[in-house]
């Protein structure tokens, strides 16, 4: 049996007040938690991004997972755009293991996100991949990306968030996390100058950050010639030109 079903989002069309977009953001945490899903022994299945949440709860349901997870980022009515903070973690109260999931994920949550006390779970009968998914289920909002300071907060904790979910997830399957001692690592290679850190990967992207020569980073994942990094505890993308994998 399958343990547990990714569902990051799908709406790309929900864009963040600083640039990219719900369904980018949401993806790249969920390729974060894979790394910690593997080196811990969880197995899993995961939608698709071109697909709708009838797709995902679809797929959910094809399968046995004891938990489907979707993950998502929040924004207000637009009478209220940018004034919300906070996340959410909805669950089905008719199921005694949705509930169960929703406490364990918004209690780990409140020790990263920066307001423990805007961290709430939410019963829904609304909401599908919640209601209609064989397996309890859950999902959360991390934060509003239509707020300036969560939307950023989102960006420069991906691997943070990551990391807290697969925590959760473990918690609630009852199976020991560890940390990914195969995760790879790096050394920056630039001749002497720093290395850009960027929000994304792309040269057009934003620097959250400079990385010296010679530096060893660790290495989450790569996405076409860029790696998922952290350096300083900000998460961030480095073209791959410029790194010599150690392992």
């Amino acid at each position: 049996m399958p343990d547990i079903f990714l569902s990051p989002s799908s709406q790309e069309f929900n864009p963040y007040i600083n640039g990219g977009n719900e369904e980018y953001y949401m993806n790249i945490i969920a390729d974060a938690m894979i790394p910690y899903l593997d080196a811990s022994g969880i197995s899993y299945g995961r939608n698709t991004p071109t697909g709708s949440f009838i797709d995902s709860v679809r797929a959910s349901n094809s399968d046995d997972y004891k938990l489907h997870l979707a993950i998502h980022s929040n924004a207000s009515p637009p009478q209220n755009a940018g004034k919300a903070r906070g996340a959410q973690v909805y669950y089905y109260p008719q199921s005694e293991n949705s509930k169960r999931a929703a406490d364990i994920f918004a209690n780990n949550f409140k020790e990263i996100y920066p307001i423990p006390s805007k961290v709430n779970t939410v019963p829904t009968t609304v909401l599908s991949e919640v209601a209609k998914t064989k397996a309890p289920a859950i999902l959360i909002e991390v934060a509003y990306h239509d707020n300036e300071r969560d939307a950023q907060w989102i960006r420069d904790n991906i691997n943070t968030i990551a990391e807290n979910l697969v925590i959760s997830v473990g918690d609630f399957l009852g199976k020991e996390i560890k940390i990914p001692s195969a995760a790879k690592k790096g050394r920056v290679n630039t001749n002497g100058t720093n290395l850009n850190l960027r929000a994304q990967p792309s040269v057009n992207s934003a620097i959250k950050g400079k990385i010296p020569d010679n530096t060893v980073i660790p290495l989450y994942d790569r996405i076409n010639d860029w790696y998922m990094t952290e350096y300083k505890q900000v998460s961030g993308y480095v073209s791959g030109k410029y790194i010599i994998p150690l392992n």
